[in-house]
């Protein structure tokens, strides 16, 4: 009797740590087991919510943009769901981009037309229209996202869209911001990756956190975006998204 009681003990002993230990496992692994749906609606929490990005009806950024030690002045206005335009000044031309919820256009320095944006360009940048990104509501808009691995820092969330773009974040395993996105695309037939890498986020009127700085990797060059200043919700006429005649 003596040895069974003994023995008893001695597994209790040894089980309970056990018992610990396999909590702590669990408890670990019910930590990591984040579906993507989990990381993205954090993801909406951290840049304020949905009631501090649906109250965002227009964005008008001024920047600075280091093009190859050059500094280049920016200007982009956006009204959310219906067109974003972006212009930069090279030595008095004008380069524009402009996305629209019905198409796209552009123009180049030297040039005095306007031109139809061509479509796979058009494609990648459609989600510039929207304040939040394409990550934000993807559903409604038709995008699709999976989770397809982690590394250290971030959780690498994969979303395609309705034309097939497909676009990997880099989502911080901490803030649950976007550390990083990465892209291909075939423009003009060339295959092209393009890394963004974000910081600097900053809360605007209304509690809508956005980043004020970006780096821009493309095949050929490198970008440097600095958004010195944003205002939200100014007055923007829509006829600035109309192509020039």
């Amino acid at each position: 009797m003596l040895n069974i009681f003994y023995k008893n003990y001695y597994m209790e002993t040894l089980m309970k740590p056990s018992v610990f230990v396999l909590a702590a496992v669990l408890a670990c692994t019910n930590i990591h087991a984040q579906s993507a749906d989990d990381i993205v609606n954090k993801y909406v929490v951290a840049i304020g919510g949905k009631s501090a990005v649906e109250n965002v009806k227009t964005l008008y950024i001024e920047s600075d943009v280091d093009f190859q030690g050059n500094p280049v002045p920016s200007t982009t206005w956006i009204i959310s769901g219906k067109g974003y335009k972006s212009e930069l000044e090279f030595g008095g031309a004008k380069m524009q981009q402009c996305i629209t919820d019905k198409g796209g256009w552009m123009t180049t320095p030297g040039s005095t037309t306007a031109q139809a944006m061509p479509e796979e360009q058009m494609k990648t940048m459609k989600g510039q229209i929207n304040v939040g990104g394409p990550l934000y509501d993807y559903a409604s808009k038709g995008n699709k996202i999976e989770l397809i691995g982690q590394d250290t820092g971030d959780y690498k969330v994969k979303l395609t869209t309705p034309s097939a773009v497909s676009v990997t974040f880099f989502i911080n395993k901490k803030t649950y911001l976007i550390d990083k996105t990465v892209s291909n695309a075939n423009i003009q037939g060339q295959d092209m990756e393009t890394t963004v890498t974000f910081s600097d986020y900053r809360k605007l009127d209304g509690g809508y956190l956005m980043n004020f700085y970006q780096e821009v990797t493309l095949p050929m060059y490198n970008l440097k975006i600095t958004h010195k200043k944003v205002e939200v919700n100014k007055p923007i006429d829509p006829s600035i998204f109309e192509i020039p005649k």
